[in-house]
């Protein structure tokens, strides 16, 4: 069990913000050429106006993990579902010998962002009801 608070974190002395957005992602892509593993799915582009701009995409927090902890479940203070940690920062690697919440970050998907995209993108309504609001 880890716990630990959604924050940002400066790196290189820019400030890297908590949260990303469903929007961002097709603004990364767009930024990045398009091409190879920057070039989202045509499935995506085709809804990308149905789904609100400020879902909530990836998100990073102070949880102290290590190697192994992708695919855990992230839930709130109030036990809901709120996202699935996936990787760490470069930061973290140090954590399975030293951890510091100073810039050592867990990454995860946001629960939000896995609704929007069973119900708009899939049409797997009924897999995104299980996964509550």
């Amino acid at each position: 069990l880890a716990f630990g608070a959604v924050r940002g974190y400066t790196e290189d002395g820019q400030q890297v913000p908590a949260w990303t957005t469903m929007t961002g992602a097709f603004e990364h892509e767009r930024n990045h050429g398009a091409e190879g593993d920057w070039k989202l799915p045509n499935s995506w582009h085709q809804s990308e106006k149905k789904i609100p701009a400020t879902t909530p995409f990836n998100f990073v927090c102070t949880a102290d993990i290590i190697g192994g902890n992708s695919g855990s479940p992230v839930i709130n203070r109030r036990g809901e579902f709120v996202g699935i940690i996936f990787d760490g920062n470069i930061q973290s690697l140090t954590s399975d010998y030293l951890y510091t919440d100073r810039v050592a970050r867990a990454v995860s998907v946001s629960g939000a962002a896995i609704r929007e995209s069973l119900r708009v993108i899939y049409k797997a309504d009924q897999y995104a009801a299980e996964l509550g609001r």
